[in-house]
Parts: C-alpha cells; sequence; structure tokens
C-alpha cells in the first residue's frame, strides 16, 4: 500500500536544542515505519515562533532564523543511518521535481513551516501547495494538533490522511484517563497559558482526585479569587469561567511562590511540599505544563521536584 508512495509526515520538533531528545526520539517509530514499509517521507515541522510582528509605521513581519531546522539533521543520520536531504528554501517548484525524481526509501526534511506566514495564518493555499508535495499526509504532531496551521488542517483538505503511531499512543492514553482511571488520579497543569488549559481542566475533573495548578494557569484562578498576584501574567478572559471552576474543592491553589520584580515565577516550598504529599499515593497522574519559568535555573526548583517524584513513583 505504501511502496511507492510520497508520505509527508507532520511532526513537532518544536525543541532548544539537540539535547531536548525526547520529541526526536518519539518520531522514529512512525517514520521507521514508513520507511520499512517502502515510503519516501517528507519531514514537516516547526520549531519556535521565529515569525514576529514590528508595531508601528509600516507594520512588517521579521524571521528569527535562529529556528531553522537543519539543528535536528544529525539526530536522524545517526538513528536511521540514512542521509535526510534538506530542503533549507521554499522554492516549491524544485523542491517537487527533487522528491519526485529521488528513490523510494528517500526521506526530505523541510525548513521551519513557521518561518511561511501562510502556516500559522492557515492559508488554504499554502496547505495546497504542501499537499502537492506527496501523496498521503501523515499527522505525528499531537502536541500541535489543536492549532489552526496550514500544514495541520489545510493538507488533509486534498490528500488521504492518517494519524501517526505517536498521536495514536497519546489518544488511546488520553481516552483511557478521561474514562476510569486508576484512582487516586492526579492532574498537574501548568504553562504559560490559561486558555488551552481550562478545557483540559474540565474534561478530566469529573475523575481527578485533585488538579493541582501552577504557572499561568494558577494566576489566573488565584486573581479570580481576589487574591493580589501583582504584576504576575494571567489571561483576563478565563477569569469567569475560573471563577466558576473555583467552586470544585478538588482545585488545589498554590499558598507560596518564587517571585521577581512582582511576578509568580515559580511554586514555592511550602506549595512544593502540599503537591508531592498529594502525588504520593496517586496511581495515575496527568502532567501538562510547568510550575513556572523553569527555563531560568532561578525558577526550575518547583518543576524539577514534581519531575523527580514522578520518576519514583509507581504511578501510571
Amino acid at each position: 500500500m505504501l511502496r511507492g508512495k510520497t508520505a509527508l509526515l507532520r511532526t513537532d520538533f518544536n525543541i532548544r536544542n539537540v539535547q531536548d531528545s525526547l520529541r526526536l526520539e518519539s518520531s522514529l517509530s512512525t517514520l521507521k515505519f514508513l520507511l520499512t514499509a517502502g515510503a519516501t517521507v517528507v519531514i514537516l515541522s516547526h520549531r519556535g515562533r521565529p515569525l514576529k510582528k514590528i508595531k508601528g509605521r509600516g507594520s512588517r513581519v521579521t524571521i528569527s532564523k535562529t529556528e531553522t531546522l537543519r539543528l535536528v539533521l544529525p539526530f536522524f543520520g545517526k538513528h536511521l543511518r540514512s542521509k535526510i536531504i534538506f530542503f533549507p528554501h521554499f522554492d516549491f517548484e524544485k523542491i517537487r521535481i527533487t522528491i519526485r525524481n529521488a528513490p523510494s526509501k528517500s526521506i526530505f526534511l523541510l525548513e521551519n513551516l513557521r518561518f511561511l506566514e501562510g502556516e500559522e495564518a492557515n492559508v488554504p493555499a499554502l496547505g495546497k501547495i504542501l499537499a502537492s508535495l506527496g501523496d498521503i499526509y501523515i499527522n505525528d504532531a499531537f502536541a500541535v494538533s489543536h492549532r489552526k496551521n496550514a500544514s495541520l488542517t489545510q493538507i488533509p483538505k486534498f490528500l488521504p490522511s492518517y494519524a501517526g503511531l505517536l498521536l495514536e499512543k497519546e489518544i488511546k492514553t488520553l481516552g483511557a484517563l478521561s474514562k476510569n482511571p486508576q484512582k487516586p488520579f492526579v492532574v498537574i497543569l501548568g504553562g504559560a497559558k490559561a486558555s488551552d488549559k481550562i478545557g483540559v481542566l474540565k474534561r478530566f475533573l469529573p475523575h481527578a482526585s485533585a488538579i493541582l495548578l501552577g504557572g499561568v494557569p494558577a494566576n489566573t484562578f488565584l486573581k479570580a479569587r481576589g487574591f493580589n498576584i501583582g504584576t504576575s501574567v494571567f489571561e483576563s478572559s478565563m477569569l469567569p469561567e475560573a471563577k466558576h471552576l473555583l467552586t470544585n474543592k478538588h482545585i488545589v491553589l498554590p499558598v507560596d511562590f518564587l517571585s521577581d520584580k512582582g511576578k509568580f515565577l515559580d511554586i514555592g516550598p511550602e506549595t512544593t511540599r502540599r503537591f508531592l504529599e498529594l502525588m504520593h499515593h496517586a496511581k495515575t497522574i496527568l502532567w501538562n505544563g510547568p510550575m513556572g519559568l523553569f527555563e531560568d535555573a532561578r525558577f526550575i526548583k518547583g518543576s524539577a521536584a514534581l519531575a523527580r517524584a514522578i520518576s519514583k513513583s509507581r504511578a501510571h
């Protein structure tokens, strides 16, 4: 079925550096499956947010080339023992001809799709152009599947489309957790957005023994409660929803913080102790998003403590 076909494989290579190899390793199973079946593979992916709006008169978009996908080539060269042909440009006619003339089981990687304005703007024409590079489309980018990007929502309009092995695994795992998880079931939600996490919270709230909040979700809920969060980041549009959900006794908010210039940037030691206590007897743990600005070594302690506890836990 796949022999002689060209598969467009949408992956998630959104890493800071090659040491963050988990996402790269996770993409190997689908990639190896396609190659073993005799397909040519064209990898489509993204990294970071390279498009930046310049405000003011004559507003325009600039591209930060530091988010290139070229950095993943050594990793795949080592793990696949095959040469990957990298396209550093978006001359789609040349790309199409190169793919068409290549032997079967060749591997291609396009440059960061977010270098194209049409990707995050979800432009149908870009989806059509990308679709013209292959015969089938496979989405294995679970982490961005909720986004309305051209490579995720437009390509399937033009090609037969399937889920990759990683996407299938994620959906099966989350499906089981949303129906009948082993209890106590602890959900940990953090990160830089509340809007992305409210849906997750509401989905698992009927089954969770405790939902532990950190990061911007916690700030938003604290603000909704009337707590002084200083200059901490929160999402004002989520305040009514957060205020309504605060009546649920299973939602657990931080009680102390590590701060800088009035901003809460990590959970404090007392909150960490309480969270670890609730996690200790858990039989199932779902973690989505760090507890603070973990990229800064001063504010990684909360997230690191939870990670260490999870690594030692016998919970699923």
